[in-house]
């Protein structure tokens, strides 16, 4: 439910909006500073007023900030909604990355690739998509690889324990 009511916003944001790119890039900082406990609370809190909880994500984007996006967060914190700021942010960075087609993915390994071979397997998986794919690297238990790019729907998984188990079960099946 959440996910459709950011849509919403999200779409009459960037039907208004002459820069969705900086506005996209302001709402990201935003996220990131909701994501604290402290501000998440105060910005979920019922005992915290609407008006003043409008007032400090205002605070945090500055005074020179459009006025589009400051309308923005005022509508957002009259209807109280403040607490959306994260999914809308998600929904127009997915937008932004089909529109120009380049997309990030997540590579999670136990041991970090080097720039070569992290380049070739961008390279790989633009081939296969016909998307640019940016891939940021994060280090896991996993024996293997495991590629996911959300936005396109794509998750592979190269472990050694799938292997051995598909192994086993292919010499079971012959038997």
């Amino acid at each position: 439910m959440e996910e459709l009511i950011a849509k919403r916003y999200a779409t009459a944001l960037s039907s208004v909006s002459q820069d969705v790119q900086s506005i996209v890039s302001i709402l990201n900082v935003l996220t990131e500073a909701i994501s604290v406990p402290e501000v998440h609370e105060a910005l979920t809190s019922p005992i915290v007023t609407a008006e003043k909880k409008t007032d400090m994500i205002l605070s945090a984007i500055g005074k020179e900030a459009d006025s589009t996006l400051v309308n923005f967060i005022k509508i957002l914190g009259e209807n109280k909604r403040l607490d959306l700021i994260p999914a809308i942010a998600k929904v127009l960075n997915a937008d932004l990355q089909k529109e120009s087609n380049q997309y990030e993915g997540v590579l999670k390994s136990s041991n970090k690739l080097g720039k070569e071979e992290l380049a070739k397997l961008e390279k790989t998986l633009e081939k296969y998509t016909g998307s640019k794919i940016k891939l940021k690297q994060e280090k896991t238990d996993l024996e293997g690889l495991r590629v996911s790019v959300d936005d396109l729907g794509i998750e592979v998984n190269f472990s050694k324990q799938r292997v051995k188990e598909q192994l086993i079960d292919f010499i079971k099946k012959s038997l």
